[in-house]
């Protein structure tokens, strides 16, 4: 029985495995919207931790940041530590804050403490989703690829099965499937990920000199200098780190945790674990680079578990990409899903019973779900577009968040829900969060950051809004 035997067994039976563990929490799921969008605000500590550490180690991290390291080497390292190192900024100054509340989204925790306007809400909600949307269509891709890399089948099957699992485990249980699988999930996938990279850098004597000397023989020296300016480094820095700051992936989960305490320790624990692993994938991709300098740097990692490990190591990192790729996915499909009802349609109808907007959100888990497959098999130009939101939310929605929590009316007054404690006006925000993603999109993230930040505080100071009463658009 071969690899292409095992991989499908494998797949099969960890499919059956969280397809049936969403079932034994939908009725728990189903007490409220609030139940299905953020546990009721009542996860603790050790969900949470297996939670942020399966949702952030996608496919990207083991064979996007691998592909990376073959390219450029350990110039990939201040992205990394920017996109990654940002859940430790998040962890230490955002997550105790969002813990206090139980908003269902980032759109409506600053419409509420902040702007008090609609479209504001609106353009948060569609920029926060369209980055949640192409993750979505990302994993679902990688895993495709990986498996047609393995079997020698078309991807197409494995695009199907595997969004399937993931669409049908987090529409019936919402946030409780998602936590509890990911606890499975995040445990194997830290075991096997520590076996995996011992057995890699085994091939350079665990010693970075090794990787150089390698590197040097292969006359790819460069890739183990930064050869990046100062700015570049920077810009890198700062893209990796306000996109992750507009994740609602993760404030979701910090609306969900049980006490603040709770979600900082999880999300700086989790970013931590992020940045080894993802560091050590960048380097893996670099250890590739001397076993054979000719390949594609997409085809690098599976090159090396196909052509220099044993079967045994091919399963096991199969496994773990499978686990990372399918709790990512779930993860960033509820969160969309909660996006677009919480923010996009509910502002925008007749006040309706609780059961309605919980039946809305899992049509919406199924309606994206479809939609990210139909991109991951045919469009991956729409993949692109939505992956532009990453900049733009960056650049347009971080800015305004920060200006609007850091500048407040009343300065002594703690933010509570339900009250407005911010002198950004709604078109200080309106203009703050277009300008600033235009600007991020044609000059780059810093100066949309600059340009969002002067015009959300100029045009509050010249067009301040004239109550603190929500705004109808």
């Amino acid at each position: 029985m071969g690899l292409s035997f095992w991989t499908w067994t494998v797949t099969i039976i960890l499919s059956l495995a969280f397809i049936g563990m969403s079932f034994l929490f939908k009725k728990k799921a189903d007490t409220s919207f609030a139940h299905y969008a953020i546990a009721g605000g009542t996860l603790p500590f050790f969900l949470l931790l297996f939670t942020d550490i399966a949702t952030i180690m996608g496919v990207g991290n083991f064979v996007g940041h691998s592909s990376k390291g073959y390219e450029i080497g350990i110039a990939n390292v201040p992205f990394v530590i920017g996109e990654q190192g940002a859940k430790i900024l998040f962890a230490l100054v955002f997550a105790g804050f969002a813990a206090k509340f139980t908003y269902n989204t980032l759109a409506e925790m600053m419409d509420d403490l902040i702007i008090r306007d609609r479209l504001s809400r609106g353009l948060i909600a569609i920029l926060t989703s369209a980055i949640m949307i192409a993750w979505v269509s990302g994993q679902a891709m990688g895993m495709g690829a990986l498996f047609s890399a393995f079997t020698g089948a078309d991807p197409l099957m494995m695009i199907l099965v595997f969004s399937a699992v993931f669409i049908i485990y987090t529409a019936v249980g919402g946030m409780y499937s998602v936590v509890w699988t990911d606890l499975i999930q995040g445990g194997i996938l830290i075991a096997i990920a520590i076996w995996f990279y011992i057995q890699v850098f085994a091939k350079i004597d665990f010693s970075y000199t090794t990787l150089k000397t390698g590197l040097e023989n292969v006359g790819a020296i460069e890739l183990a200098q930064m050869n990046l300016s100062a700015m570049e480094v920077i810009s890198l820095f700062v893209t990796g780190t306000l996109g992750i700051l507009a994740a609602q992936v993760y404030w979701q989960r910090c609306f969900a945790s049980k006490n603040p305490k709770a979600a900082s320790r999880a999300m700086l624990i989790s970013g931590i674990v992020a940045i080894v692993f993802t560091v050590f994938a960048t380097i893996a991709g670099m250890v590739v680079k001397i076993q054979n300098p000719n390949l594609a740097a997409d085809e690098a990692i599976s090159w090396l578990i196909l052509e220099e490990m044993t079967q045994l190591a091919a399963l096991a990192f199969f496994i773990m990409i499978f686990l990372a790729a399918i709790s990512s996915a779930s993860s960033l499909l509820h969160s969309a899903a909660v996006v677009i009802v919480n923010d996009l349609v509910i502002p925008n109808m007749k006040p309706k019973e609780d059961s309605y907007y919980l039946k809305l959100t899992r049509i919406g888990v199924i309606v994206i779900g479809a939609f990210t497959i139909g991109t991951a098999i045919w469009a991956d130009s729409i993949i692109d577009l939505f992956s532009l939101a990453y900049s733009m939310a960056g650049g347009g929605v971080v800015p305004v968040l920060v200006v609007g929590l850091l500048w407040k009316n009343r300065k002594g007054q703690e933010f509570t829900m339900g009250t407005s404690n911010s002198q950004v006006s709604v078109w200080g925000a309106r203009v703050g969060i277009v300008a600033g993603s235009i600007a991020s999109l044609a000059l780059g993230i810093l100066w949309g950051v600059l340009v969002s930040v002067l015009l959300t505080i100029i045009i509050s100071k010249m067009v301040p809004t004239p109550t603190e009463t929500s705004l109808e658009v």
